[in-house]
């Protein structure tokens, strides 16, 4: 009888120890799947410190002082040794900080912990990152230099800093709700974040999923079948806007871009490079459908190029993402943004402008236009509800020799 009170005592304490699908605890180490690669994360289950109190900065500077004293030092040693080894962009990082996070502290089980193991992990590894609270909300930031959009922010000595996890809350009124900073300085993290993404993970070739494509170009009909991978969704999901130099220069995974940039190339093989820049922007205009983010996603969201590949929808933004990276990526030609109150386009600089031209810095830019309108735009043709319209540069592409 002992012996089963015994059992059934050691597998209910079994079940509260933090755990989360096909992750594996040892009493020294965790180990999970970070987007294809095994991770394994040195961790003594005694340097877990708990933390139930309510919020407030006594509370939250005592947490701090408690884990200051256990040596979590090989736990952001192998952090960082596997941000170097897999060159993660910080933005990639920060993923691996809430996964390593959420097997320590699982998000479902203790929010408040959660989000102070994450601040502690990343301020651990040198970033500048503070809290805030107010009542039983916490709020997480990290300073950068960057022009980030749509995402609350806040200032201190002149520093701008972006709130990590206000997805997590909804909408906040700032102007009748003040969050109060929680004084926690931390030596040695001062180093400003990063949203600029360089660099997708080496997926597995079995995470990816096949996808038919296809359009009409001068009345013959191409297919393409790409390979696709999900989880890109799940990498950008709380992705803020970010501006356009930052997203138009996010790469596509190795898998996506074996399957498509090959096929271009074949099918634009003897092609003039106007004709070959046509092709890529009917392919981008009309493979597929159009939707505004405002319906997709319930506010402003800008698709990466493989995102846009991804989702079976996508707005002019996406498009002109996407077609960026195609031209950039087979031609290799100077390009504008141009950025209409609620429209952007590209132009592209080609030996001879085609239409009329878009000047700029004393160059002939041809309008490109990726996106379905409501009559079939030609190379250096804009939409007639455009001609007057006032745009911007929002960013000007040039090649480095």
């Amino acid at each position: 009888m002992k012996t089963k009170v015994y059992i059934l005592a050691l597998l209910f304490f079994v079940s509260l120890l933090p755990h989360s699908s096909g992750a594996r605890q040892t009493e020294s180490s965790i180990s999970f799947d970070f987007y294809g690669e095994q991770i394994t994360i040195p961790f003594d289950q005694s340097l877990f410190v708990d933390f139930n109190a309510p919020l407030s900065e006594k509370s939250l500077q005592f947490f701090y002082q408690r884990i200051s004293e256990e040596d979590y030092a090989p736990v952001i040693k192998a952090l960082l040794a596997y941000k170097v080894q897999y060159r993660l962009d910080d933005w990639l990082y920060y993923q691996l900080i809430r996964k390593t996070a959420q097997q320590v502290s699982p998000k479902a089980a203790n929010y408040h912990r959660y989000t102070l193991y994450k601040w502690y992990l990343l301020t651990g590894s040198g970033y500048d990152a503070l809290l805030s609270i107010k009542a039983d909300r916490i709020l997480f930031y990290v300073q950068t230099d960057e022009n980030i959009y749509n995402i609350p922010g806040r200032l201190r000595n002149g520093k701008q800093y972006i709130c990590l996890n206000y997805h997590d809350y909804g909408v906040i009124n700032f102007e009748r709700e003040i969050f109060a900073e929680v004084a926690l300085p931390v030596p040695g993290a001062v180093k400003g974040f990063s949203y600029k993404v360089m660099h997708l993970p080496d997926f597995k070739k079995t995470d990816y999923q096949e996808k038919d494509i296809s359009f009409n170009y001068n009345e013959q009909d191409y297919h393409f079948k790409l390979r696709l991978n999900p989880q890109i969704k799940t990498i950008f999901a709380n992705y803020p806007v970010v501006d356009y130099e930052s997203y138009f220069n996010i790469p596509l995974s190795r898998e996506t871009y074996s399957s498509l940039i090959p096929l271009l190339k074949k099918n634009i093989k003897g092609m003039s490079q106007k004709n070959g820049v046509d092709f890529l922007m009917r392919f981008t205009r009309y493979a597929f459908l159009f939707e505004p983010d405002s319906r997709q996603f319930g506010n402003e969201k800008r698709l990466s190029p493989e995102q846009t590949l991804l989702y079976e929808q996508s707005d002019c933004d996406d498009r002109a993402a996407l077609f960026f990276y195609l031209v950039k990526e087979i031609y290799n030609l100077p390009m504008l943004v141009l950025a209409f109150p609620e429209h952007v386009t590209i132009a592209v600089k080609f030996d001879k402008p085609v239409g009329t031209p878009i000047m700029y810095k004393g160059e002939k830019y041809s309008v490109c236009e990726p996106t379905p309108q409501k009559q079939d735009l030609k190379l250096g043709q804009l939409s007639p509800n455009l001609d007057k319209a006032t745009y911007e540069i929002a960013y000007a592409y040039t090649p480095r020799n």
